[in-house]
């Protein structure tokens, strides 16, 4: 796998651990509030390979685990293998995705190499195209979701809570998942980089921490497993 990013150490990215995240660039979404468009768009320098490894041996003992985001890191045809050198190295292994590849998931979750998920579920199916581009299919994404279920996987479900996302929407989805066993809300913020086109979409004003904090309320009659991200 190649990467263009790190977080060295992060108390969030990975519940109840202290992680490094790698973000490995490309993504097949085109998500409008996408807060790694660097990461899909001009990525021109990439991380050194023995770098990351020299680093990850280094700071064995003093990291818990390490976190593969990006991007959308189940486009690499060699994502197992280096999960499974992490796993090598004594570190606890979490995958961010879309969830637009339930292929790669089974096969993760076959060569047992991935130790916690996290997956993002962003629009209600009808509205999946108009949030994430015209290659996004929340299918593939509830397909996703069904395969950890099945093979009992420690997992969690993600939302950024967009403003073109009204509670109604919120409910929408809860209801089109199966019940997950956390379920993160995040507020939106507006990120630095963003296409043109999308200014409009940009410029509308986030909820508010309380806002979301009382859409959670309905969403948990469905999706009782709700967390707060502030």
């Amino acid at each position: 796998m190649i990467f263009a990013g790190i977080v060295k150490t992060s108390l969030i990215d990975y519940p109840g651990k202290i992680a490094t995240v790698l973000f490995a660039p490309g993504c097949n979404y085109n998500c409008f509030y996408c807060h790694n468009r660097s990461l899909i768009e001009d990525f021109t320098e990439l991380l050194d390979q023995d770098e990351i490894d020299d680093y990850l041996i280094r700071r064995q003992g003093l990291i818990d685990a390490v976190v593969i985001s990006g991007g959308e890191p189940t486009l690499y045809n060699d994502i197992i293998p280096f999960f499974s050198k992490i796993r090598d190295l004594g570190y606890l292994t979490k995958l961010d995705t879309n969830g637009s590849n339930p292929g790669v998931i089974r096969r993760l979750i076959a060569a047992n190499v991935v130790d916690y998920y996290a997956v993002d579920y962003k629009a209600p199916k009808d509205r999946y195209q108009e949030i994430c581009g015209e290659d996004a299919d929340a299918n593939k994404v509830l397909a996703t979701i069904d395969l950890l279920i099945q093979f009992h996987q420690d997992f969690e479900i993600r939302t950024t809570v967009v403003p073109q996302l009204s509670l109604e929407d919120l409910v929408q989805m809860a209801k089109e998942m199966p019940l997950v066993p956390r379920y993160v809300l995040n507020p939106y913020r507006i990120p630095k980089k963003y296409q043109p086109c999308d200014q409009d979409r940009i410029d509308v004003p986030p909820y508010s921490e309380k806002q979301i904090a009382e859409f959670s309320e309905t969403v948990k009659l469905y999706q009782p497993n709700v967390v707060l991200m502030f």
